[in-house]
């Protein structure tokens, strides 16, 4: 067994000009991902990861600001046109479209993926206060 340099692999600069960002918007926190057509993660940034905490990580401009936050991550990379897949039914869903159009990106689509429930199970009882 000789001596062996492990040889860290450089990674290759990468360009994309279109690309997908994914909203999940909770009752709690509103997270943004942008990624690649193939799936591979580019950027990410949450309510949270913006400076946002406790009730405030809820709120729409919270969620405009960690979909900016994440758009100016991922603008390094030559970012132009991106479609846009939304998920929940947080109040950040308008809002953090807005903040994409903000950085002057070209939304080539835009999809609703928020699960609704076909009559399954039994929903939870109402809180009363």
């Amino acid at each position: 067994m000789a001596d062996q340099k492990t040889s860290k692999k450089k990674s290759k600069r990468r360009s994309i000009t279109e690309a997908n960002v994914h909203i999940h918007a909770s009752y709690n926190n509103t997270i943004v991902t942008v990624t690649e057509k193939n799936g591979d993660v580019v950027a990410q940034a949450s309510a949270g990861s913006s400076g946002f905490k406790g009730a405030r990580k809820a709120t729409p401009y919270a969620a405009q600001i960690a979909a900016e936050n994440a758009i100016q991550k991922a603008k390094t990379f030559g970012l132009e046109r991106v479609n846009v897949y939304i998920k929940g039914v947080g109040a950040g869903r308008e809002q953090s479209m807005r903040g994409i159009s903000a950085n002057q990106l070209e939304i080539l689509s835009v999809s609703d993926f928020s699960s609704v429930p076909h009559n399954g199970c039994r929903r939870k009882k109402t809180r009363r206060i």
